[in-house]
């Protein structure tokens, strides 16, 4: 069979994944503080690119321009621009759509017009100097359990192969302080004979905090144990021997196979109920991680008030210097001038592009925000137990965009409202019907609902999952027990036999 050439035409559509489209994603996802990362590099990358500072008169920024005394735009001026800049009821491509390619002949003394009045938007909040992290807690510092034992390693009277045994226990700790390593590896790494390299590990596990080093939690509790004065035999053979019926709480159990009083074992429990299981615990770094929101909702009379927080965001223009090394690369003909103007027109697209870009991003956050407080006006008002189910859809047909927006807008950034600091994604809830059928609640409701009712319980007598299946269900709450062991377990809220306290 001959083979045949032919050549054809065919008409298709198709989206194009630009890299001005992908920044333009990639800025919606950011948060806050990603996004003053993104716009202080770019700042140091593109010339074209500054920060706007003081505005003279005259310039962008003065009266009658539609701008603020900082450069920012007023609320009608926003408007304007968003209305110009961005297409309302799109999907979140089309309204991050590449523009069209431009050519030499643009007026681009129009557009850095058009852009140099331009900042972030809305109102910037100043944070209270009492909110920030105090200065002792920027200067101090805490040795990590790794620095804790090598001191203390380096006052022991070891040989050379001994202490470098110590060294490479010490380096294969967990953070909790469990020996997690190869013991037969590090042997023979340290050329230590096994007997020896037990001996040297004994003396780790002694050290400060006792029980560092421990291969498993039995090890753990009964180095602590022994060191009790006088030694309890008691304590120690539940450890030993009983420790997988101790954690199950069968202490009847216990007594019964020891062959000792009730008494005795709740006694012999509560003293290692005092010990540390975790013994490296103490010295993980506990930075505090302060979380900035990148909005504010606030209540004013009867009604909510939505503000973008851009404190610390620069405020973006473009430099009017350029404007004037466009015009004369313009006048002057020659090769290298039509480079000089290539050059500062391809970087004037990335400068344009990217404020474009993030007054999109910032006009999404607030659109979303504002949908939010809508749907949600009661949680606002009286708390989580009125929360409504609420999908992403929801929000997206509201305010016309893709639930894909709607995802990305959404994900790591925090509102803060009248009742707290929140993930935006905290107020996207399943629903859980009600007993009668009449209305449908919140999941985050009914798990607030499950919290209460586990905080009120008898500790000597906790309840059931199937018992707190009856309890909801008087609240009108149709569940079924696995759904709420698997909130329960969402909430980090043991078994009801793990939960039962001592008697």
């Amino acid at each position: 069979m001959a083979l045949e050439i032919k050549q054809g035409l065919r008409l298709s559509q198709q989206l194009v994944m630009t890299p001005q489209l992908q920044q333009a994603i990639k800025l919606l996802q950011l948060n806050r503080m990603e996004l003053m990362e993104v716009v202080n590099q770019e700042l140091v990358e593109n010339p074209v690119l500054e920060e706007m500072g003081e505005v003279p008169d005259g310039e962008p920024g003065s009266e009658g321009d539609n701008t603020t005394e900082d450069g920012g735009l007023n609320a009608e001026g926003q408007q304007q621009r968003d209305e110009e800049s961005f297409g309302e009821q799109k999907p979140a491509e089309e309204q991050i759509a590449s523009p069209t390619e431009q050519t030499d002949d643009m007026n681009w003394e129009n557009y850095i017009e058009d852009y140099n009045s331009s900042s972030m938007t809305a109102p910037s909040m100043k944070e209270s100097l009492d909110d920030l992290p105090s200065f002792e807690n920027a200067l101090t510092k805490t040795s990590t359990l790794e620095e804790h034992l090598m001191w203390q390693l380096s006052m022991t009277n070891l040989t050379e192969e001994e202490k470098h045994f110590g060294e490479l226990v010490i380096g294969n700790l967990s953070d909790e302080g469990y020996f997690n390593g190869n013991f037969e590896d590090i042997c023979r790494e340290s050329g230590l004979e096994v007997e020896d390299a037990e001996e040297v590990l004994k003396m780790i596990q002694n050290f400060d905090p006792v029980g560092v080093g421990s291969r498993d939690l039995r090890e753990c509790l009964m180095l602590q144990a022994k060191f009790l004065q006088p030694r309890q035999e008691l304590v120690e053979k539940i450890i030993s021997e009983h420790l997988p019926d101790l954690e199950k709480k069968n202490y009847n159990g216990i007594a019964k196979t020891l062959g000792v009083g009730l008494p005795a074992v709740i006694e012999a429990t509560k003293v290692i109920m005092e010990f540390e299981p975790k013994p490296g615990r103490n010295f993980v770094t506990g930075d505090t991680h302060y979380i900035t929101p990148d909005i504010y909702v606030y209540k004013v009379a009867d009604e909510y008030v939505i503000s973008l927080n851009e404190d610390g965001l620069p405020k973006l223009r473009i430099s009017p210097y350029y404007k004037s090394v466009l015009q004369n690369a313009k006048a002057d003909p020659t090769k290298s001038q039509k480079d000089t103007k290539d050059y500062v027109q391809e970087k004037l697209r990335s400068a344009v592009w990217l404020i474009r870009s993030i007054h999109n991003r910032q006009k999404t956050i607030y659109k979303v925000t504002d949908a939010i407080v809508k749907r949600q006006r009661d949680f606002f008002d009286k708390g989580v137990q009125m929360l409504k189910p609420m999908i992403l859809k929801d929000v997206a047909n509201d305010i016309g965009m893709h639930e894909s927006t709607i995802s990305r807008v959404t994900t790591n950034k925090y509102v803060h409202t009248p009742v707290g600091i929140f993930e935006l994604k905290y107020f996207f809830n399943s629903s859980i019907q009600s007993s009668d059928g009449t209305e449908s609640l919140a999941s985050e409701a009914v798990k607030d609902k499950l919290r209460q009712l586990v905080a009120k319980e008898d500790p000597k007598n906790p309840l059931s999952d199937q018992k707190i299946v009856e309890l909801l269900s008087k609240d009108n709450i149709d569940i079924a027990r696995r759904t709420v062991a698997k909130y329960r377990d969402m909430l980090g809220i043991l078994s009801s036999s793990k939960r039962k306290k001592v008697l």
